[in-house]
């Protein structure tokens, strides 16, 4: 699929609700390039972390951002993040620098820090981007909007599984507890709250299994795709 021809494919919706995974599989599907803006937001709630800030210390990470370069590569159809030339996508799927990753994701200067690098990789290439606010902010003129949603609880409880398969030392309720203060801090902060664009297609998850999660969401960007975009 040349330049003329490229689809831009906004996936967004609340934390643990299958979207990288399943963004990951569509686009391996669709051979476009996966975006998880999540993980950016991460490496720069990381950098945070290591250099000792509280998340909710504004000023001091705003000034921060003069000091941090965050850079995507793909390996093997895989993305990587590179956080001042670090490869630390394994770094950043710990619960504490989810935490910071949300608070940060909340300052404006943040976002506007990361929406030139995010917005030069739709504009070059096909691509399946998820996020909080993709189809409302940083792609509102994407050719396919989704909304991807489940039941708190269901999703908590994927997100516990999946830690606990990584060897972290969590509690489903825990993770649960954390589940409700990401959705509250997304859904209420003032810059780019988590909502879903006006023509975005909403699938809700809580009874679907992943695979079924897939299909219903190929169907819609399939059916898109037939109509001209």
């Amino acid at each position: 699929m040349n330049n003329t021809n490229k689809i831009n494919i906004a996936i967004d919706g609340p934390s643990g609700a299958g979207k990288s995974t399943i963004a990951k599989l569509l686009a391996a599907d669709f051979g476009f390039i996966y975006v998880d803006t999540g993980a950016m937001y991460r490496a720069i709630g990381l950098y945070i972390l290591r250099k000792g800030l509280t998340a909710e210390d504004k000023p001091a990470i705003i000034d921060s951002l003069k000091e941090i370069e965050v850079n995507i590569a793909y390996v093997d159809g895989a993305q990587h993040i590179y956080l001042n030339g670090e490869d630390v996508s394994g770094l950043i799927r710990t619960e504490t620098v989810s935490q910071y990753a949300s608070k940060v994701s909340a300052i404006p200067e943040v976002r506007a820090f990361l929406l030139a690098l995010q917005r030069d990789l739709a504009a070059k290439n096909s691509v399946i981007m998820d996020g909080r606010d993709i189809g409302t902010v940083i792609l509102p003129d994407a050719e396919v909007k989704i909304f991807l949603t489940a039941a708190d609880t269901a999703r908590a409880e994927r997100r516990y599984k999946e830690l606990i398969e990584k060897g972290q030392d969590v509690t489903m309720e825990s993770v649960l507890e954390n589940i409700r203060l990401r959705d509250k801090n997304d859904s209420e902060r003032a810059a780019a709250p988590l909502k879903p664009a006006d023509d975005a297609v909403l699938v809700d998850t809580t009874e679907l299994d992943l695979q079924q999660s897939v299909e219903a969401m190929k169907s819609i960007i399939v059916e898109k795709m037939k109509h001209g975009v």
